[in-house]
């Protein structure tokens, strides 16, 4: 391999400690990186050709760089199915490092460093390396060479663009996909399966109906067959999962929708901290009151994500208050010792009956997070027509299905996944995502969402109501029709119980590298951490003051400065995409 990149230097060893991925070295192109002859990277339209023979066209080998803010434990090195699939069909690999610890510190360092990986996937950090002048403008790259591209983007480029001042295209979206519906809810408040059933299926609505039902299966079983006590409600805390686990759930419980720290008032627009919203404080009460019980694992706010991981594989945890996505091992442990009942079901939780859970409130297309290419790129058309392949129909059926034949069978015209492959994608999923490669390249280029259909008529994901029911277990099936329910989506309001969000998601908003907005929000972020946690921990009798004094450190550091902030680039964003 050739000499590693100074960038790659800067992480490689908090990578090797994780013992994730390769560290990534500079491509091992032949030096004809300008050339776009060798490019095998049309982009059939044909959903069901993932399996063709590749072109007899000899293909160049290339590797390209690859740097993600997000964590894959389990990428393959291109050595998975699907892997070996896309270096036939492109002759493309990607030597990956994918960001351990302060993402958005790794991506700083790496910005400030003046040599980039070749594709860069920074989220909302990806102002960072525009503001240094290390990524591509793509908008002429898109409109000459991806077509597949320009098909799935058709109608919403306004969306692609950076900002109002600067309309230059950097990011290929692939966090959002097109036309997206949800079908899975991920969220909400968690309850084992045993709890509700011994409990003959109670309502689960309020926080009390929660915390009622939590109290009344310790009563029955203080502790485990093993004689370890069980636990009734833990919570993840270690450094980002914070907002996951503590701190979002207390505007998704009390009507606000999900645009980060802040709340948007979606008919004026105005926005405010989040935790400045008066009914937050009684979130947090609530979770003070669950401590003062004896319902609140004492280690919420201590334990690492492996300890807690390792906790919920117990089968000890009652409830969590978390997403699917952040537990999930934890739960595929216990689905793979047959513990079916100790998972989870998920329930739209909220403080009081007069607040909806929002889950499900849209957003449209967010644009935003997504791919980029640097300026260090050897060969950006080629390395646009690989994105491109990606976006395609065979593309996007090849890295979400499979390989036909192989993971997905079709059959008078459907795509059908074989139980036993089904099998192993529910209950030995960690291994079968690593063997498969299923899941590790969807968020590399754009793609259409849930719950859309090809041009076969089948859909382009396996995230369909159909293929959720086929992978619950018969225990996730008796709970969830004893709520007259056939998946868990159908517990939570609606999409159409809320109005559109025109700007998206305020998250997902790039701030600018000079903005003081970047100083002020890591200000409130450590004053709210240290102190949420210590109003949740505190005696109930202390509960008041100390969340005064919170009040009053945030209004010092300039929180009222920061929604300002926040306010002009929702502003901006709302007259860049014509609102």
């Amino acid at each position: 391999m050739a000499t590693k990149k100074k960038w790659s230097n800067l992480i490689l060893s908090a990578t090797l400690i994780a013992s994730l991925l390769a560290a990534c070295g500079n491509n091992g192109n032949n030096g004809d990186s300008g050339s776009s002859s060798q490019n095998a990277t049309s982009g059939s339209s044909s959903p069901n050709a993932a399996s063709a023979s590749p072109s007899e066209e000899k293909i160049e080998p290339l590797t390209l760089t690859f740097y993600s803010e997000d964590v894959n434990p389990n990428w393959g090195n291109y050595e998975d199915d699907i892997g070996k699939v896309l270096q036939k069909k492109t002759g493309i690999t990607l030597d990956a490092e994918f960001a351990v610890g302060d993402a958005v510190q790794k991506s700083a360092l790496i910005a400030s460093s003046g040599d980039y990986p070749d594709l860069i996937s920074a989220k909302t950090s990806i102002s960072k390396f525009v503001d240094a002048g290390a990524v591509l403008d793509l908008t002429d790259l898109i409109e000459q060479h991806a077509p597949n591209l320009k098909k799935l983007f058709e109608g919403q480029m306004n969306r692609l663009k950076y900002s109002e001042s600067d309309q230059s295209i950097y990011v290929i979206p692939s966090y959002d996909g097109i036309n997206h519906q949800i079908f899975e809810a991920g969220g909400g408040m968690q309850l084992q399966h045993r709890v509700v059933k011994e409990l003959g299926y109670p309502t689960i609505r309020t926080v009390k109906d929660f915390e009622n039902a939590i109290r009344a299966y310790l009563e029955k079983h203080p502790k485990d067959a093993n004689g370890n006590p069980n636990i009734g409600l833990s919570l993840i805390a270690d450094d980002w999962r914070m907002y996951i686990g503590v701190t979002n759930p207390a505007f998704l419980s009390t009507g606000g929708s999900d645009d980060g720290e802040y709340y948007v008032d979606i008919d004026t627009h105005q926005v405010t901290y989040h935790f400045r919203r008066p009914i937050e404080k009684e979130y947090f009460r609530w979770l003070n009151h669950m401590n003062a019980e004896g319902l609140l694992d004492r280690e919420s706010f201590v334990q690492k994500y492996d300890q807690y991981k390792a906790k919920i594989a117990t089968g000890r945890v009652l409830g969590l208050i978390d997403q699917k996505w952040d537990f999930d091992d934890g739960q595929k442990a216990l689905k793979a010792e047959g513990k079916l009942d100790q998972a989870y079901g998920h329930y739209p939780v909220t403080l009081s009956e007069e607040y909806k859970h929002t889950a499900f409130w849209p957003t449209g297309f967010t644009g935003g997070s997504g791919v980029a290419i640097s300026v260090d790129n050897p060969d950006p058309v080629r390395t646009i027509k690989f994105l491109d392949y990606l976006a395609s129909d065979e593309g996007q059926v090849l890295v979400t299905w499979g390989i036909e034949g192989k993971h997905y069978n079709v059959e008078n015209g459907k795509r059908v996944i074989p139980a036993e492959v089904n099998n192993r994608k529910v209950n030995d999923a960690i291994n079968f995502q690593k063997e498969s490669g299923i899941g590790n390249y969807v968020l590399l280029s754009g793609h259409y969402g849930d719950g859309v259909k090809d041009s076969s008529g089948n859909y382009y994901t396996t995230r369909f109501p159909e293929q959720l029911i086929s992978d619950y277990s018969d225990v996730e099936k008796e709970v969830l029709s004893a709520y007259g329910a056939t998946i868990w989506k159908d517990l939570f309001p609606k999409e159409d119980e809320f109005k559109l969000k025109p700007w998206g998601a305020l998250w997902n908003i790039p701030i600018p590298s000079e903005s003081d907005l970047i100083v002020l929000e890591e200000k409130l972020k450590n004053i709210t951490w240290k102190r949420i946690p210590e109003a949740i921990l505190a005696k109930p009798e202390q509960f008041d003051a100390l969340w005064d004094k919170y009040m009053q450190e945030i209004e010092a550091a300039g929180v009222e400065k920061a929604e300002q902030l926040r306010q002009e680039l929702l502003n901006e964003r709302l007259a860049l995409w014509g609102s």
